[in-house]
């Protein structure tokens, strides 16, 4: 056993190496054609093995023609007891056993059926007493008469005949209550009802026509009194800044009232409001202060003194003294620019005035815009702007003389309404050519700052 020079080592070699002891038994039982192992095959599964010559389908007495033969029979013996099964000549065939069913079955079939049919033509004879269509024909009958009694005046019991009589007293019913003859109709009884009503309802009226005439009497005579006193200015003054209240806020403009509140002058209170342009605005920020006199004696240059006074007073830029058209000039302008300063002529109790102190509002604006494009040094181009100030202007007093002609001459209706119309719409173009030109000028100031601001 030693491995260097033992026989076991040896022996262990000598069978398993190449071509060795072990290969060559192996290559003689297993090998190529001539081992034992192909010539069993080639004995036993062969061609010329019984085991190969059985399934060949050559040889006459093999598996496979076994097999066909066996199946061709058996196929030929099952069509022909199917052909049997299927054919009329054989009584006992299904197809036969069938045939002579169906023919039972549908003689029954039409021995009901005819049953039937005498029995539903029974039921529709009138021949037959008690059929359906008998009885039907003398239920009609019999409800034909009874509609017919029903219906009959000839009948005291007859329903038409209780209607009648129903109608009847219902008739005399209603003639009984519409009728004024009777004091105790419904109708009567209404007339009466509603005379006493409308006499209270009159007597209400009437109370409270002398309420009302008693209430207007001490409105006017306080109104009188109001004007022969120095609170009349104070309501005038109110009227105003309620009038800017209402017209500066769309435009997102603040007005504060500062009537009561001293200014920068010490102890001087001379203002009545404030308006400060909102940041939206071309010169957010600039103000407009307003004076309100219903003052008899109050003439433009004292006005002019009072509005600059009040422009040092409220730190404002521009200047709106209101007149009242009571206590005004006939022959005053209804507006009119002095420098930066408005004057403007209105009616608190008269609505057409109205367009006088919103171009008022409107102008001082513009002068707010020019006086801040001025203080920035801005080369801006304002003749368009005055221009279209001066048409304001021209267009706002020939609508005052219009309403002078409309009030003393009634003759010349149609001139005044032309002259009224050609005004109002070149009134409205400036308006709109001011407002195009404080939009670019708004855009222009706008771009200016940004660009200062890159810088």
């Amino acid at each position: 056993f030693d491995p260097n020079t033992g026989r076991f080592q040896e022996r262990v070699e000598r069978l398993i190496r190449r071509d060795g002891d072990l290969e060559q038994v192996l290559r003689r039982h297993i090998g190529q054609q001539d081992s034992e192992l192909c010539k069993t095959l080639v004995q036993h599964v062969g061609q010329q093995s019984p085991l190969f010559k059985l399934l060949s389908p050559s040889e006459s007495d093999g598996l496979l023609k076994s097999l066909g033969s066996t199946v061709a029979v058996q196929l030929k013996e099952q069509s022909d007891t199917v052909l049997k099964q299927f054919s009329l000549d054989n009584k006992d065939g299904a197809l036969c056993r069938m045939v002579g069913e169906l023919t039972a079955k549908q003689g029954q079939f039409t021995d009901q059926m005819k049953v039937k049919i005498d029995a539903v033509v029974k039921e529709f004879s009138l021949d037959e007493e008690n059929s359906a269509l008998s009885r039907l024909v003398k239920n009609v009958t019999t409800a034909q008469r009874t509609i017919s009694a029903e219906f009959s005046l000839d009948n005291d019991q007859s329903a038409l005949s209780r209607l009648k009589r129903i109608v009847e007293k219902t008739d005399e019913a209603i003639r009984g209550n519409l009728t004024l003859d009777n004091e105790q109709s419904a109708l009567f009884r209404l007339k009466r009802e509603l005379i006493d009503t409308l006499q209270t309802h009159s007597e209400s009226a009437q109370k409270f026509q002398e309420e009302v005439k008693q209430t207007l009497s001490a409105i006017v005579a306080r109104r009188e009194e109001a004007d022969k006193s120095t609170r009349h200015g104070m309501q005038f003054e109110e009227a105003v800044c309620e009038f800017l209240d209402r017209h500066v806020q769309p435009a997102g403009d603040v007005s504060t009232r500062t009537g009561n509140t001293t200014g920068e002058i010490r102890n001087c209170k001379v203002g009545d409001a404030v308006i400060t342009l909102g940041p939206d605005s071309a010169a957010p920020g600039a103000k407009i202060v307003i004076e309100a006199k219903e003052d008899r004696s109050y003439d433009t240059a004292r006005a002019r003194t009072e509005i600059e006074t009040a422009r040092k007073n409220r730190s404002s830029q521009v200047g709106l003294f209101v007149f009242s058209k009571k206590t005004t000039l006939a022959t005053m302008e209804p507006v009119t620019r002095l420098g930066n300063d408005v004057l403007v002529v209105w009616d608190a109790e008269d609505a057409t005035t109205d367009v006088f102190l919103r171009v008022a509002l409107t102008l001082a604006k513009a002068l707010c815009i020019r006086e801040a494009s001025a203080r920035e040094a801005q080369e801006v181009d304002f003749t368009e702007l005055d221009a279209a100030v001066l048409e304001i202007e021209k267009r706002a007093n020939d609508l005052d003389k219009v309403n002078g002609w409309s009030e003393t001459i009634r003759t010349n209706a149609d001139k005044i309404i032309d002259h009224v119309r050609i005004a109002r719409n070149a009134l409205d173009r400036q308006l709109k050519s001011l407002r195009e030109h404080l939009t670019d000028l708004r855009q222009t100031l706008n771009t200016s700052d940004t660009a200062g601001g890159a810088s």
